[in-house]
């Protein structure tokens, strides 16, 4: 592979570890987003992962900006053209003009992701695939996830994992000038994204790792390596070279905090005070 296939996100899917690693994504958030149900859904980012075909909310959407990995000239998998879901004006410089089709059922907006264009607290899931790892301000991005979803929503998110053969290749690769993911920012451990989300006051439901064969860049040797899924899947699930997080935002209720104020006292019913005697009448 070259240095742009591998640093390049629309290079970097159609290499032998992307189709690897997005055939993994594809399979559990086909699972974990068919149950999930309110009125809006979006995906933030990596138009090449279709992370909404399964879930069934009438509004759906593809936020997308030129650091999504879309900014090369792309058409969406599947679907026809559809009028209003995307403006051609980012790719007014592109040298060989594609028609902007977002799948079916869904719309296409552009926009900067750490800035999205949506109220808060009306979106019921947030689905962001590898969004933290090429955004330049992870933390911010998640601020913005937490404002626009509501109380209850869900966010899910994948990302590779720094504790594995693929980040410790990675973190090899930087060095030399040779990364093996495309990742604008070092790769975010697992633990540390938990520690974030929950203090933005999410609660995490459940996490999952995946993809535990070596790095490597040819089809041929991945498939030799076939047998270290259900290994590592027993044995190291920790050590999967990604990860798949989701989490639900708690809303929780208000509580005045001020100076107590002490109560007097009251004295049970049916109870008097003991009569005290009269000493003017008592004769001597």
């Amino acid at each position: 592979m070259t240095d742009r296939a591998i640093i390049d996100w629309p290079a970097w899917t159609d290499s032998p570890p992307g189709r690897y690693v997005l055939e993994w994504e594809q399979t559990q958030l086909d699972r974990v987003v068919s149950d999930v149900f309110g009125y809006h859904a979006l995906q933030l980012g990596l138009p090449q992962l279709d992370a909404l075909r399964e879930n069934r909310m009438p509004c759906r959407g593809l936020v997308l900006d030129a650091a999504s990995g879309a900014s090369a000239p792309y058409t969406f998998p599947r679907g026809p053209a559809q009028a209003g879901n995307g403006s051609a004006g980012n790719r007014s410089a592109q040298a060989e003009p594609t028609v902007l089709t977002a799948p079916a059922g869904r719309s296409a907006v552009w926009c900067d992701l750490l800035d999205l264009p949506f109220e808060a607290q009306s979106v019921d899931l947030i689905v962001m695939p590898h969004t933290l790892e090429f955004t330049s301000d992870p933390h911010r991005l998640l601020r913005e996830a937490e404002r626009v979803l509501m109380p209850e929503g869900q966010l899910i998110i994948l990302g590779f994992n720094s504790l594995s053969l693929w980040g410790a290749r990675q973190s090899v690769g930087k060095m030399t000038g040779r990364p093996f993911v495309p990742a604008a920012v070092d790769l975010i451990a697992f633990t540390r994204l938990k520690d974030w989300i929950k203090l933005l006051g999410f609660d995490l439901e459940r996490g999952r790792f995946g993809c535990y064969r070596p790095p490597l860049g040819s089809d041929q040797w991945l498939s030799r390596y076939g047998f270290m899924e259900a290994a590592g899947d027993r044995w190291w699930p920790i050590f999967g070279a990604t990860y798949m997080i989701k989490a639900i935002k708690r809303v929780r209720g208000m509580r005045l905090v001020g100076p107590l104020k002490v109560k007097k006292p009251v004295l049970a019913p049916g109870l008097a005070p003991a009569a005290t005697p009269n000493t003017r009448n008592h004769t001597q």
